[in-house]
């Protein structure tokens, strides 16, 4: 599937992402939605879409502080701060797969694509969003899910439905490339460029949606409060501004 080429300001963002039907995310670890789609679901939202998240993990790993953060004490950290993200979203559907992070490529992939097959048929999405075969940063979990959905997608989704998969475009990696290399966003070879042309939906989010998505993402504290302090809350917003997907090579 190739979809159309879309530049989405903030003036005719909204009929973009109204155009996207009731909206399926599929993502890895907490966090990872806001980040990658937190702007596209509260547009959504807010103007009456069906938005439902479903996380494969609870990114019990996601600390560098292990002894202060053990897994299990994070984990429920992580679910509670989840739920206070999607809640500024808008968002009140919300799907646990109830995998281990880190873990992903060790699960079966036919339990996990029944598990995404039951929630496409239940949610019966116009569209999914998901990571691409690169995983936005190189992560194994994050190329893991990618591969479920895809395989979900395929075997479930409505004859109608697009899957979209998360993409970063040449104009982010030329404005935030030395942050992102200082903060070691990406693992080597990474991430995957994607030109401005291929992109099916490129959205630049307007103030009142990008306040939405920053307090969304502060509201998962253990994953963003050092780079909120470190960047201030005016860098932080710029550099999370952004959002693009491009469609996905399936049917």
């Amino acid at each position: 599937m190739n979809g159309p080429s879309v530049r989405a300001e903030v003036d005719d963002a909204t009929p973009v992402v109204v155009g996207l039907g009731t909206v399926l995310g599929i993502w890895a670890h907490p966090d990872d939605e806001a980040y990658l789609s937190g702007g596209l679901m509260a547009l959504a939202r807010s103007h009456g879409a069906r938005v439902v998240c479903t996380t494969a993990t609870r990114g019990e790993l996601g600390t560098s502080d292990p002894l202060s953060w053990p897994p299990e004490r994070l984990a429920e950290e992580r679910a509670r701060e989840l739920a206070r993200s999607l809640e500024i979203l808008g968002v009140g559907e919300h799907h646990w797969l109830g995998h281990r992070d880190g873990e992903c490529a060790d699960v079966p992939s036919d339990r996990a694509v029944e598990q995404l097959c039951e929630v496409i048929a239940e949610v019966r999405p116009d569209t999914v969003l998901s990571f691409g075969p690169d995983g936005i940063t190189g992560h194994s979990d994050h190329q893991t899910v990618s591969a479920w959905t895809v395989e979900a997608f395929e075997r479930a989704a409505p004859p109608a439905a697009q899957l979209l998969f998360a993409a970063i475009s040449d104009r982010r990696k030329r404005r935030w490339a030395e942050l992102e290399d200082e903060l070691g966003v990406y693992q080597p070879g990474y991430p995957v460029i994607t030109p401005a042309a291929e992109l099916a939906v490129h959205l630049t989010l307007d103030p009142g949606t990008l306040d939405r998505k920053v307090r969304a993402l502060a509201a998962q504290a253990t994953q963003t409060s050092g780079l909120l302090a470190a960047m201030g809350v005016e860098d932080y917003a710029a550099w999370v501004s952004e959002e693009a997907f491009v469609a996905a090579p399936v049917r």
